[in-house]
């Protein structure tokens, strides 16, 4: 009689939760980090409001929905005296564990509990990780050469062409 009672709550529990509400989760921890190191941080939503402000190395958990079927979406700008500042964006994907609806969780699932709870995405990155420029006036007033690492996307298209493939 306990085996029964047991089968049927767990029934239950599946129909009525989606898939990726139970194996998944809706916030998602993050970790930024910037050198120099306590850089000022802070964290707006896609729709502008700030919703943290602090000081780099952090680790804090970001929802991953933003309404209705609607995934969030967040920019984090870094700040240092002496140093320009950088925005960078967080971006969710979709969760896979979601298609579990279609075995699992049903319509229910699929269509209401995960949409609703943002259990649907997931965070595409779990380290966000800024080195700061220092100021050109900064630069030219310590007078000293350095080392400078460019992203393939931050450097202009004219040195594109004299890049060499390894």
């Amino acid at each position: 009689m306990k085996q029964i009672s047991a089968v049927a709550l767990s029934a239950v529990f599946l129909m009525t939760t989606g898939c990726a509400s139970v194996v998944s989760k809706s916030s998602w921890p993050i970790t930024i980090n910037s050198v120099p190191e306590n850089s000022r941080i802070s964290i707006t939503d896609k729709k502008g409001i700030e919703i943290y402000t602090g000081q780099t190395p952090a680790t804090l958990k970001l929802r991953s929905g933003s309404g209705f079927f609607s995934r969030a979406r967040y920019q984090v700008k870094f700040e240092k005296e002496g140093y320009q500042s950088r925005t960078l964006p967080v971006e969710f994907k979709l969760n896979k564990w979601y298609f579990g609806n279609l075995l699992v969780g049903g319509v229910l699932g699929l269509l209401v509990i995960d949409p609703a709870t943002g259990a649907m995405y997931k965070l595409e990155n779990k380290y966000l990780n800024e080195t700061l420029i220092k100021n050109n006036a900064t630069a030219e007033v310590e007078n000293q050469e350095e080392l400078k690492v460019y992203g393939i996307n931050e450097i202009p298209q004219d040195w594109k062409n004299h890049l060499v493939k390894l």
